[in-house]
């Protein structure tokens, strides 16, 4: 693999396994740690075959580090952070809606029925982001999942603040609460929009 100063084809064809897989620049960190690894091995005298079987054996087979890769990938955690905090958002605001009898609001019902597949496809982008182990580019998917959720928990206090009869103390804790999850999605959105 051109680029790389290692001297077996047995740890050009790891590392071309993981090419592709991961961000060039990870690829080019870990040749760098395989090479030393592979060096440290042949200066306590093995063979370059059998140094370069070592330093593979102790970096792990390119599917284990491709998944460690994407266990820690930013998006992941981001996704599975936005996704438990789901139920707990939903819940407030489902008390809230209840509470301010919102099946009387004055909202069409192609407007009710677009925010809940709008929101369901957030949940499958999100869902998606946050349980793949073998790719880094699905990981990816939280920002869109993130920028949709964000949309979504706006135009609910949007229309809330438009057309519920009264501010009750379920609708202030259903705002807070989408507000929050704002505030933590825009904290995420600067390494999500910026993840190769």
């Amino acid at each position: 693999m051109a680029g790389h100063d290692l001297s077996s084809a047995y740890l050009d064809a790891y590392l071309a396994a993981l090419t592709g897989r991961l961000p060039a620049a990870a690829v080019d960190e870990l040749a760098d740690g395989l090479t030393e690894t592979y060096r440290h091995h042949l200066d306590r005298g093995l063979s370059p075959d059998a140094a370069a079987r070592a330093a593979v054996t102790e970096f792990g087979a390119p599917d284990v580090v491709l998944t460690a890769f994407v266990d820690q990938a930013p998006g992941r955690r981001a996704a599975r952070i936005l996704l438990t905090s789901g139920p707990v958002v939903g819940g407030c605001w489902g008390l809230a809606l209840l509470a301010g009898h919102a099946w009387a609001w004055p909202i069409p019902a192609v407007v009710r029925l677009a925010f809940g597949g709008a929101l369901l496809a957030v949940i499958a982008v999100l869902a998606a982001a946050a349980t793949g182990h073998r790719s880094l580019r699905r990981t990816r998917l939280a920002a869109a999942g993130g920028i949709g959720l964000f949309g979504l928990d706006a135009a609910m206090l949007a229309t809330a603040a438009l057309t519920a009869p009264a501010a009750t103390w379920p609708l202030a804790v259903a705002a807070t609460a989408s507000l929050t999850r704002m505030a933590v999605t825009a904290r995420f959105a600067p390494r999500l929009l910026t993840a190769r």
